[in-house]
């Protein structure tokens, strides 16, 4: 299965305090590696880790296609384990295949790729922003399916080079069929499937809106996810992927059962992940700096820190800026520094000594808004920022906290 949208989306630090910054002094730090697993390599330059749970779905896949060699190939004896890890490897090899397609795309309309991560029922390729254009939409998301039927298409070409009902026969006939699978199960018009950003872009170049598009394809993800929850089980039952219902017994009902609601489960919850950013990214354009801005008083450095309170409340402000004596802005008082003091000592500490330094990167223009606003952000982890005219003049001082407030309470907007 695969999730190639933009669930990397990167969100402001909760608790007041960026990724990335040391909650002690607010200072930035390295930042972090995204995480996930264990990390295989960085093909085009993208992380790809291995989920733990990708292990447990190896070990399912070896047993389940080692019991099907046993009848296959008997002759291989405890052997077929190991070919049938083999296979497990492989299909997974493939899946990759299918989200570097998605990554290179992604690159190739300068979209920034967090990370691929492989996982419990396939892969996903995060993808911070989104597509300007539905076209753009539509392609970045085919050319994982078409991909997965390249690659069964190779699979079926080197079979009519081995012999049939030997160990390489059996092999590429199993990653023919499972990529064929992947293929067709990804092409469901569904999200989070490929099929659903598929559909949301026929839908968004239709009406010439993404939403519309995103609400349209979600909601046929969560009928997708009921078709599935009810009827894979009952085409397993009736025979009709294979067999006849009076081989399966209830183990395997138990199985198919289980195996539909992962499934289902997955898909509905991927759908619903999908309204949520769609709405997020609608509500983006409200995260502006010039509303979220705290007024702030400036201060010398040398100024005691129970005077410049009683400035800032004075003026109603809830910030201070350390200046040097031409007025130009030196650094920002840090609020956490502030709440670490003690009143009894506040007369005797000066703000410099609380203060962080300002980088260029921590000031902020007061029009910034939206994604550019939350990239500026990320770009230059800290805790506070100085927001800026066109001008250069001091408009007050914005909190990563307030932003995250903001963004919480975007994300709590009821669904469209």
């Amino acid at each position: 299965m695969d999730d190639s949208g933009d669930s990397g989306r990167p969100q402001p630090g909760a608790g007041g305090t960026a990724p990335g910054t040391d909650p002690d002094n607010g200072k930035p730090k390295r930042p972090a590696e995204p995480g996930g697993g264990l990390l295989m390599g960085r093909p085009f330059g993208v992380p790809v880790y291995v989920a733990p749970s990708w292990f447990v779905v190896a070990a399912l896949i070896t047993w389940v296609f080692g019991g099907q060699l046993d009848r296959v190939l008997p002759e291989l004896g405890g052997a077929r384990y190991l070919v049938a890890l083999f296979f497990a490897i492989a299909f997974y090899a493939s899946v990759l295949v299918h989200e570097l397609a998605h990554t290179v795309a992604a690159l190739r309309y300068k979209l920034p790729v967090r990370r691929i991560q492989l996982q419990f029922f396939g892969g996903v390729s995060e993808i911070e922003k989104e597509t300007e254009t539905p076209g753009r939409e539509f392609v970045l998301a085919f050319v994982g399916p078409l991909l997965s039927l390249v690659l069964g298409g190779v699979f079926y070409g080197a079979m009519q080079l081995v012999e049939p009902g030997t160990v390489p026969g059996v092999l590429l006939a199993g990653l023919m069929i499972s990529n064929l699978i992947v293929a067709a199960f990804n092409l469901l018009p569904g999200l989070p499937l490929d099929g659903g950003r598929m559909l949301r872009a026929v839908v968004w170049k239709i009406t010439g809106k993404p939403m519309s598009g995103t609400i349209a394809a979600a909601w046929v993800g969560r009928g997708l996810a009921v078709t599935v929850l009810v009827g894979l089980p009952l085409l397993t039952h009736t025979g009709a992927l294979g067999g006849t219902a009076q081989d399966i017994g209830g183990v395997e009902t138990v199985m198919d059962a289980l195996l539909a609601a992962i499934l289902a489960g997955i898909i509905w919850t991927g759908a619903g992940n999908s309204l949520r950013m769609a709405r997020l990214r609608e509500h983006l354009p409200d995260l502006r700096a010039r509303t979220l801005t705290r007024r702030a008083v400036p201060v010398e450095s040398a100024t005691p820190l129970s005077e410049a309170l009683r400035r800032a409340n004075e003026a109603g402000a809830r910030a201070l800026v350390v200046v040097d004596g031409q007025g130009n802005p030196k650094g920002v008082v840090r609020e956490a520094a502030i709440v670490g003091v003690p009143e009894h000592r506040r007369p005797w500490v000066a703000v410099s000594g609380l203060a962080q330094d300002l980088t260029d990167g921590m000031k902020v223009p007061a029009e910034l808004a939206g994604e550019a606003l939350l990239d500026r952000l990320k770009a230059t982890p800290a805790t506070e920022y100085l927001v800026v005219e066109e001008t250069g003049e001091i408009y007050g001082v914005l909190s990563t906290a307030d932003v995250e407030r903001a963004f919480v309470k975007a994300m709590a907007r009821p669904e469209s």
